[in-house]
């Protein structure tokens, strides 16, 4: 949606530009010192390429001096930044985080203790991600809620390299359990700034850069633990492999601090659906109440609860139990590499400029539903030949050199960790196709983990309870096409944009507050 902003007052001649696309811009149109007489409240027309000059320059930054400050500032302030930046420290923290959850049980022999960890880490997060971790983001901001929790992924790692020596599992549940409460802070700080610092003709590349740079977290960490365990015949990794981990999420929690609240973002979109917040304690349940019983979101939740459920199967039972750990070490790199090219195809796709919004999620959904049945159909009978090897005593035993018998299966992981990045940018993009206001976005990504949360640790629970891998199969495949079917008329009804007047009416207010001038950078506490 095209917006022009009124004009409050200039007070430089090098000004900022803000655009409705989020697409960085190589110049900046200089305006003449006359401009700075415009009366208050004058609507400035756009020049020739549609940018409207930015308005508001705070004494602080003039304070600044040089213009390359300036420059920096607006860098800073750029949706794109912000998009590399938290993909980045995601790399570092869940990123780091799934390269040990694709050794298989964490990198143990026994993946019990891991699988009972995962069930406290997703157990806390589904209890505090939607009405405890989202209001608190309306309150304090990104950046303040990022550094709440991003510590809470190394001390998981360290509990890990305690439990090589130690051997005590109740040190590494009661991390699992921190990390959940900080897990849920980390993701929907990063939903929120996916899917509402870009525009929405680009949502869809948003999701695609996030999800390729974060996945090479976990297949780079992946391949590190494949060369630190190439000649290893035990079934645990080394210790180094828990340090170097430590010390890579150590510096992604560090690096929170230059995260950028919505404010300071130069996009119009975002600062007009922004108007429409409300920051009181009582706004902000009422925003959460609105935006979770509305139909369009109710027919989400089963796609949001079988977000996660596939991944103990796959990853005890697929990687686990058939590979010997430097196997299982690389098929984690690939894993993790196949969800980012499954992140870039779903990006494209429904970025695709040739279609609406609408037809776009339609063709989304279809790509789901095709390939999801034709992966699992593959996975049925993979399952039928491991589970004849099982019964004859074959465990953990295929190296990658054995090309006769271990082509089929590591291929299979492959799409697997493709359709899993299929299923979550989809997901993804249908939050941000219903509200560009981070606290809204805050209060469906809020939902959206807490039900990926709450199935993730229904599945992990069964995992942990040796349920037979056949069960965990088919309870797979029939949650992931059965949520499909049950989002279908969200996805029929998409609109092709999100309008200002249905931003205010999540709040059952009509009315639409006049439009501001975008702000220029403002200073965080």
């Amino acid at each position: 949606m095209d917006v022009t902003l009124p004009l409050h007052r200039i007070s430089s001649p090098d000004l900022p530009y803000t655009t409705n696309s989020g697409i960085p811009t190589s110049s900046f149109v200089s305006m003449s010192n006359d401009s700075k007489e415009m009366p208050q409240g004058a609507a400035p027309v756009p020049d020739a390429q549609g940018l409207v000059p930015d308005t508001d320059q705070q004494p602080t930054l003039d304070s600044l001096g040089p213009a390359h400050s300036s420059k920096l500032v607006r860098f800073y302030a750029h949706p794109w930044t912000q998009i590399l930046l938290i993909s980045f420290i995601c790399f570092c923290l869940p990123g780091m985080y799934n390269a040990l959850g694709g050794l298989g049980g964490s990198g143990q022999v026994d993946p019990t203790v891991a699988a009972n960890a995962t069930v406290a880490l997703l157990s806390t997060t589904a209890a505090t991600a939607l009405f405890f971790v989202g209001p608190i983001f309306s309150w304090v901001g990104p950046r303040i809620c990022f550094l709440i929790g991003g510590w809470t992924y190394a001390l998981y790692s360290g509990s890990l390299l305690y439990f090589n020596h130690h051997d005590s599992g109740a040190f590494v549940i009661a991390s699992g359990a921190i990390l959940g409460i900080g897990a849920s802070f980390i993701w929907i700080v990063q939903g929120a700034i996916m899917t509402t610092y870009v525009d929405e003709s680009q949502k869809g590349r948003a999701i695609a850069v996030f999800w390729i740079v974060f996945n090479l977290g976990g297949g780079v960490g992946s391949l590190a633990s494949f060369g630190l365990n190439y000649s290893s015949k035990s079934g645990t990794v080394t210790d180094s492999t828990y340090i170097a981990l430590m010390v890579i999420m150590l510096f992604g929690w560090l690096l929170g601090v230059f995260i950028c609240s919505p404010s300071r973002i130069r996009l119009a979109q975002l600062h007009n659906a922004v108007e429409t917040e409300k920051h009181s304690i009582k706004g902000t349940i009422k925003i959460a109440i609105k935006t979770i019983s509305k139909w369009r979101v109710a027919c989400m939740i089963p796609l949001f609860f079988s977000a996660n459920v596939f991944y103990s199967y796959q990853q005890n039972n697929v990687n686990g139990l058939t590979f010997n750990i430097r196997t299982r070490s690389l098929n984690g790199a690939l894993y993790w590499i196949a969800q980012m090219l499954g992140g870039l195809i779903i990006g494209l796709i429904l970025d695709m400029p040739w279609f609406k919004r609408g037809m776009r999620a339609r063709i989304g959904w279809a790509l789901l539903f095709v390939s999801g049945n034709v992966i699992w159909g593959g996975g049925y009978a993979f399952q039928k030949w491991e589970s004849a090897r099982l019964a004859a005593g074959h465990k953990q035993d295929i190296d990658y050199k054995q090309g006769s018998i271990s082509t089929g299966p590591i291929f299979l992981y492959i799409f697997y960790g493709a359709y899993d990045a299929l299923w979550q940018g989809f997901a993804y993009w249908l939050i941000g196709s219903e509200s560009n206001s981070t606290a809204r976005a805050a209060v469906l990504v809020g939902a959206y983990k807490t039900f990926q949360a709450t199935g993730g640790a229904m599945a992990w629970r069964v995992n942990a309870l040796k349920v037979s891998p056949f069960t965990q199969l088919g309870m797979n495949w029939g949650l992931c096409i059965g949520s499909l079917i049950i989002v279908l008329p969200t996805v029929w009804t998409v609109s092709d944009h999100t309008t200002v007047e249905a931003e205010a009416g999540y709040e059952g207010d009509i009315s639409i507050p006049p439009a501001k001038a975008v702000e220029d950078v403002e200073h965080e506490p």
